[in-house]
């Protein structure tokens, strides 16, 4: 069941993908066996404030979406009996393959562990991990990376002479060709990257002028930039006090 305030993105969801919609909040949250806390970073508080108004919110198992934003910035606000988990699922879940991270709170046991981890293999592998890894996994596996070098690589091919669509079939072929022969083969990428750029040939030649632009170090700055917007969203607003009234939800 999906809520969501906005009457015309719900809609559009049971539209699109055949979901049941729920456009009252306190009927979502009490009907819920696990609640997907599926709102961008700085909308989580706002979010989490609406539900402590819910009956039965302090009783949830929750699972956040919200990269960056750590477990201990998130128990406070609904009480100490909620079960808090953390999930960092890739968009390629849409086409059921793609990876999800997840770290649980002490206090979830392991039955509802269980049950969660269940919900995101639907989609993909799953990876449960210390959530001290999690923004550096979060910079690390996005599909963006794969996109952009899709699209710079192609890009150079396409000033080097080929026409645009077989400059992307060539450049995919060496991105997700590559990619799933590693993992089809099993050998060490080491070894693959050695039978790859044999000494003299065109790829050892292209390779190297790739390190020596700086190839390497964009990518680790790159990273580096991604850890620190995670780290950047930790901060939640501070909670709404209990007596003031939750914000009526659109019909």
């Amino acid at each position: 069941m999906v809520h969501d305030r906005n009457p015309k993105k719900l809609r559009a969801l049971r539209r699109n993908f055949g979901v049941a919609v729920e456009p009252d909040l306190q009927t979502a949250v009490a009907s819920a066996g696990i609640l997907i806390l599926a709102v961008r970073p700085v909308a989580v508080g706002e979010m989490l404030d609406a539900i402590a108004h819910c009956a039965g919110a302090s009783r949830l198992l929750v699972v956040s979406l919200a990269a960056g934003i750590p477990l201990k910035n998130l128990r406070p606000r609904l009480g100490p009996r909620v079960r808090w988990a953390r999930a960092l699922p890739s968009p390629i879940c849409r086409v059921g393959c793609g990876l999800t991270a997840l770290t649980f709170a002490r206090n979830v046991a392991a039955p509802d562990r269980e049950r969660v981890r269940q919900l995101f293999e639907q989609v993909g592998p799953v990876l449960e991990m210390a959530e001290s890894r999690l923004n550096a996994f979060n910079a690390a596996y996005s599909p963006g990376h794969g996109y952009h070098a899709l699209a710079t690589l192609s890009k150079a091919a396409q000033d080097n002479g080929l026409d645009r669509k077989t400059a992307l079939t060539a450049a995919a072929h060496a991105l997700a060709g590559a990619i799933l022969y590693w993992r089809e083969s099993g050998q060490k990428l080491s070894s693959l990257i050695q039978e790859a750029a044999t000494p003299g040939g065109t790829t050892a030649a292209t390779l190297t002028a790739m390190d020596a632009a700086g190839y390497t170090k964009a990518i680790e700055l790159g990273l580096k930039a991604g850890i620190q917007r995670s780290r950047a969203n930790a901060r939640l607003d501070p909670p709404r006090l209990a007596s003031r009234k939750p914000r009526r939800q659109a019909p």
